[in-house]
């Protein structure tokens, strides 16, 4: 496998933008699309624009958008990439367009558990293996958050440590390893302890600790051990208890943290720009604040304190995981995608009232028939299985009709055709359909085996706040995240509402559906 300059794996989010500094524009314009673990550095590269008078921004996205936006006849709009791992870059920049990719720092992708379930499970000041993990989630002892494989370097990291794992800790995953049996058995029955899923690793983060703040209590978390340092920080300053850090004993991916430029013939400055910035974030004050983060330097002599409380050691040597060449990563994604993630359990409420007449109407009928064509979906690893279980339902001031699915391709397709005779007209009460979907989901049987979400597309613009709902949604267990798309001329506050109260997110369709509908199957 050709690798720019480093190794290792990459990471999340949604299209979050951030405005950089602005110091009066004397200095070139300079945008940087990132992973959302490097949110944390960011205002030490805004300390480098304001000293050199420049233009400065960056937005965050998911893996998958960055390197599927790399693989584009259009590539990236931003003059830099700056994903959790080089090998993503690797994988997807079959034009080569980004130069000088240089890593900044390192960070395994770990487990953080719960620190008094890990004293129950016994692992704590113990060496802890993969089927460890896997004999607690079997026997109902451990479930964790974990962000998607598709969508997100920690989830995918995480993922493919399992895999080397059930193949016995072979130097390296071949294709032909990915079919056998018992590997996609043992890979299977880990992943069926996933309790939430996200599409960012940072705000999978947020969730444990916002959460926490709930008195919501997660079992545990795959993420950047770094992160796990964030968190643990944010915990302790909440009065609650850490999470305990898990090496696993088999092997951890590690991530490189590259940036890499991209050239859009936008002349010498911008490139010199460039390398000076990669020189500051590998001079040694910078490495060393880096490291304060709780990122590893190579080769380096700076680290943070480890913290034996929760045994937290970023001068650990840690058995790191070799990558698969792209084209396997890419079949052991495909893998994960359509056999091997827990199932998803999902009620699509769609917005036919009279706001939505016009271009939100269009725009709701596109997506459907994107959503439900396994060709499209696949090509962004956002394809469904006919594990999976799916509600459409219709509305406008109330109930319009509900239609059960799952995901087989001939099942997609009739949805796509009953969807399509939907006309918009009449008032708006997106709570009615979403009490609809939890109803539908009070009576699955073995809720806990389906990842549950309900995904309102709508403008926003509901009649009827009906307060009741959340009476409802609380006597649902486990908990049903309520997640938002918008449509035509939306107005978010009802949607961001009510995601921030059952702990999901808001996506904008109107700009880019396929990425807005891709995210929203990342957290489900």
């Amino acid at each position: 496998m050709k690798i720019r300059t480093f190794v290792t794996g990459l990471t999340l989010a949604g299209a979050l933008a951030l405005s950089g500094c602005d110091v009066g524009g004397q200095g070139p314009k300079f945008a940087i699309v990132s992973g959302s673990e490097n949110t944390v550095l960011q205002p030490i590269v805004e300390e480098f624009c304001k000293e050199k008078k420049a233009t400065c921004s960056f937005s965050y996205e998911g893996t998958l958008d960055i390197g599927l936006a790399l693989q584009s006849e259009r590539g990236v709009e931003q003059d830099a990439v700056w994903p959790a791992s080089s090998v993503w870059v690797d994988m997807f920049d079959a034009k080569r367009r980004v130069k000088s990719l240089t890593s900044v720092a390192q960070m395994p992708i770990i487990l953080g558990v719960r620190k008094s379930k890990a004293e129950a499970l016994g692992w704590v000041g113990k060496p802890v293996y993969m089927k460890d993990i896997l004999a607690a989630v079997k026997s109902g002892s451990l479930k964790f958050l974990m962000t998607s494989a598709t969508q997100s370097n920690s989830g995918a990291s995480a993922y493919l440590a399992m895999l080397s794992s059930a193949l016995g800790n072979k130097p390296v995953i071949e294709p032909g390893d990915l079919d056998q049996p018992e590997v996609q058995g043992a890979v299977r029955s880990l992943l069926a302890g996933v309790e939430r899923s996200s599409g960012s690793s940072g705000w999978l983060a947020d969730l444990y600790t916002e959460s926490a703040g709930k008195g919501v209590l997660y079992d545990a978390m795959w993420n950047y051990e770094a992160v796990l340092k964030e968190t643990n920080d944010k915990l302790a300053g909440m009065g609650r208890e850490p999470l305990y850090a898990i090496y696993p004993a088999d092997g951890v991916v590690v991530a490189d943290s590259p940036i890499g430029f991209v050239d859009h013939g936008r002349g010498q400055e911008v490139e010199t720009f460039f390398n000076q910035l990669v020189e500051y974030l590998r001079s040694a004050p910078v490495q060393k604040r880096i490291a304060d983060t709780g990122r590893r330097i190579p080769l380096g002599d700076v680290a943070a304190k480890p913290d034996p409380a929760w045994n937290f050691d970023p001068t650990r040597l840690v058995t790191a995981i070799r990558m698969p060449e792209p084209a396997v990563i890419r079949q052991a994604l495909d893998l994960y995608q359509v056999a091997l993630r827990k199932p998803s359990l999902t009620a699509l409420c769609l917005d036919f009232s009279g706001s939505m007449a016009g271009t939100g109407e269009e725009q709701l009928q596109a997506a459907m028939r994107f959503l439900f064509n396994p060709d499209e979906t696949g090509k962004v690893l956002a394809q469904w299985t006919p594990a999976d279980r799916i509600m459409v339902i219709p509305f406008d001031a109330d109930v319009r009709t509900t239609l059960e699915a799952t995901g087989s391709p001939e099942q997609q397709k009739a949805l796509v055709g009953k969807v399509s005779r939907q006309r918009a007209g009449g008032g708006t009460d997106m709570y009615a359909c979403a009490s609809r979907a939890l109803d539908w989901m009070r009576t699955t049987r073995d809720l806990s085996s389906y990842l549950p979400a309900i995904v309102i597309m709508t403008d926003g613009k509901s009649d009827d706040a009906n307060h009741d709902f959340m009476n409802r949604w609380a006597s649902v267990s486990p908990h049903v995240p309520v997640f938002g798309i918008t449509f035509g001329d939306a107005d978010k506050r009802q949607l961001d509402a009510l995601a921030k109260e059952t702990s999901a997110r808001v996506f904008d369709g109107r700009g880019d559906l396929v990425s807005a509908f891709r995210a929203v199957r990342g957290y489900n």
